[in-house]
């Protein structure tokens, strides 16, 4: 289990938070839902975690919660990267900090091209990886740089999500169900980019309801369960325990 570092007014937070990204004992509503009900977890530097749990969870909430997105409202907690606090910060903020979100829906910008969605990820520092290498990565949106993003396949659409979160100076990376939608073969190209962008040193969260699927890609797993935590710790202890994924995965 964590031990939470000492967040006294006298503590020094940046040398006693103890992970590279932090998230202790937050709290989160939706409206009058409780949704995210006193969390508190690490993710090391370089590190895949998979987030976990049924419909319901509350995924998703700790997602934007993290991420510092206007909805779920945060009443309590802290959240730290890389020595800097974030519970404070305006979503803008946090991604100024390092933080890209990739959400479910992928949020291609209807009208721009494949290129264009990757300028404007550029327009305001910090920069992250330069077109030339987001093109090596992908080669299918270097083909396609002239294409209208919103006209790709699903799959295609993806890679544009995750190309354009890496377009910016990212530290942590936060997906929201990657996998959704798509055949097979192209989550084994999703796959072997995480695995490579992970060899470059990226840190990364993965909410994802196939489960299996992210459990083999993660080092470690945190399952949620009607908000709080049921476990954490490695993937492939999970992949051993069937009675847990019974009972929180379901599978």
């Amino acid at each position: 289990m964590n031990v939470k570092p000492d967040f006294s007014k006298n503590a020094n937070l940046a040398e006693t938070a103890p992970a590279f990204l932090s998230v202790w004992d937050m709290h989160a509503y939706y409206g009058e839902s409780y949704i995210v009900q006193g969390i508190s977890f690490n993710v090391h530097e370089g590190e895949i975690l998979a987030l976990l749990g049924r419909n319901g969870a509350g995924k998703t909430s700790t997602l934007r919660s993290i991420a510092r997105i206007g909805s779920p409202l945060v009443t309590h907690g802290e959240i730290w990267l890389d020595h800097q606090p974030l519970h404070n910060m305006a979503s803008h903020e946090a991604a100024t900090a390092g933080l890209a979100l990739v959400p479910e829906d992928r949020r291609i910008i209807p009208g721009l091209t494949v290129e264009e969605n990757l300028q404007l990820a550029q327009i305001a520092p910090p920069v992250g990886w330069s077109f030339e290498r987001l093109y090596e990565l992908f080669p299918r949106l270097g083909e396609r740089r002239k294409q209208e993003g919103v006209t790709l396949s699903g799959g295609e659409q993806q890679m544009l999500a995750i190309a354009r979160a890496l377009a910016r100076d990212v530290k942590v990376l936060l997906l929201d169900e990657p996998y959704e939608g798509l055949a097979p073969v192209i989550v084994d190209e999703i796959e072997k980019t995480l695995i490579h962008i992970k060899e470059q040193g990226m840190t990364t969260i993965i909410v994802e309801q196939n489960a299996v699927r992210a459990l083999e890609l993660a080092d470690r797993a945190v399952i949620l369960d009607t908000g709080g935590i049921v476990f954490d710790g490695a993937a492939s202890e999970v992949l051993g325990n069937a009675e847990l994924r019974a009972e929180y995965l379901a599978i």
